[in-house]
């Protein structure tokens, strides 16, 4: 009966998806060491995790006309709300910021596992810089995304009986930011600037996020601890110029740099979707090009003052002009962004000194030691 089956055009069917199967299987990213700390640091917390979805709205600002689009008296936030489930007490906060032309649920593997390990986790799709923006989106919007930032962390810890999902409470001194690309210089400004900074953070993620026109006096507002986490293939943001030397210009940083790793590879559509593509970065750059301005770097002249820290005399990259190197598998790529990001939050956050130790040490040595592609600089 079933080689009757495969005789015929439905046979052709299952062959061709056993063999997309079997190709999925074969070129799935290497694991580290069942037996090494990093092993470890990929397993799911003690939570089962549960979402909800909120729609927030910040009615004392507008959302800008975009592009013939009329503007509204309004700035809404579709907002998904990953939570630890059972999960009694204190717990912090982490609000992402997605990247332009992207959307809430980009990092779903970083959302997941930060709340398995008892994180609330907050990300909402910005009013003018999604995917899902009517005229398409604008990074000029960047300018209001801070305070945006700072609307969710009101709205998350003002959710109260049936309308919170969750049982614990925020725990207030203990809130942390995570934004990729676009929404890494949300992070940036929500951390640094010196006039839209977010005074209740306590520690902060930019996930390939564009800092080259920050000199150091920008990073001098804060002391609390800041991980940048950058590719080296990353043909939107320039590793070299936007990360390589954070930790001289912020004396309070420390960088996770990933060899061969991509704009796109950090996101989940990555793998398994991108993995046999050597640069993802192509398709990024054809979406993201075709939203911004001629020149990229314009938005930073808008930012600040030379004295704020906002230098246009520096070296500034451009952006998908500089081509696309090979990259690393993007399943290795958000493996050491997973462990990363999760290791440094625990190095702050966890009520334990024995567990902040060491996740800080896996942080600085763990994660190196187990992917030959990921390095540390502090």
């Amino acid at each position: 009966m079933l080689k009757k089956t495969l005789r015929g055009p439905a046979g052709l069917l299952v062959l061709l998806v056993l063999l997309a199967i079997a190709a999925l299987i074969a070129t799935g990213p290497q694991l580290p060491d069942s037996g090494s700390n990093s092993a470890t640091w990929l397993q799911p917390g003690p939570y089962s995790v549960a979402s909800s979805e909120f729609t927030f709205v910040d009615s004392s600002r507008p959302t800008k006309a975009n592009r013939g689009i009329p503007g509204k008296p309004e700035r809404t936030l579709i907002t998904t709300v990953w939570y630890p489930e059972n999960a009694e007490g204190s717990l912090p906060l982490i609000i992402h910021s997605h990247g332009i032309v992207s959307e809430r649920t980009e990092l779903p593997y970083l959302m997941k596992a930060l709340a398995s390990r008892g994180y609330v986790v907050a990300a909402a799709n910005f009013p003018l810089t999604s995917g899902a923006t009517e005229g398409g989106a604008n990074a000029t919007d960047i300018f209001n995304q801070p305070a945006d930032v700072s609307f969710l962390i009101d709205s998350v810890i003002a959710l109260s009986g049936e309308a919170k999902p969750f049982a614990g409470n925020i725990d207030v001194q203990r809130i942390g930011l995570t934004g990729f690309s676009l929404g890494g210089l949300t992070t940036y400004l929500t951390t640094f600037h010196p006039r839209w900074r977010e005074e209740r953070l306590a520690a902060a993620v930019a996930i390939a996020g564009p800092s080259a026109g920050f000199a150091a006096e920008f990073f001098s507002t804060t002391s609390i601890p800041f991980l940048a986490i950058s590719g080296t293939a990353d043909a939107l943001i320039e590793h070299r110029r936007n990360a390589a030397d954070i930790t001289e210009r912020a004396d309070n940083s420390v960088l996770i740099s990933i060899e061969g790793g991509s704009h796109l590879g950090f996101t989940g559509i990555a793998e398994p979707m991108l993995r046999f593509m050597s640069n993802p970065d192509s398709l990024g750059c054809a979406a993201v090009m075709a939203v911004l301005d001629e020149d990229p770097n314009d938005i930073f002249s808008q930012l600040g003052s030379a004295e704020e820290g906002v230098d246009m005399t520096r070296d500034l990259p451009g952006i998908c002009d500089y081509g696309y190197a090979e990259t690393t598998h993007p399943g290795r790529q958000q493996m050491i962004t997973q462990i990363a990001a999760v290791s440094f939050f625990e190095s702050v956050f966890n009520a334990s000194a024995v567990a902040r130790k060491q996740a800080l040490e896996q942080l600085k040595v763990g994660i190196a030691r187990d992917f030959a592609e990921a390095s540390f600089t502090d």
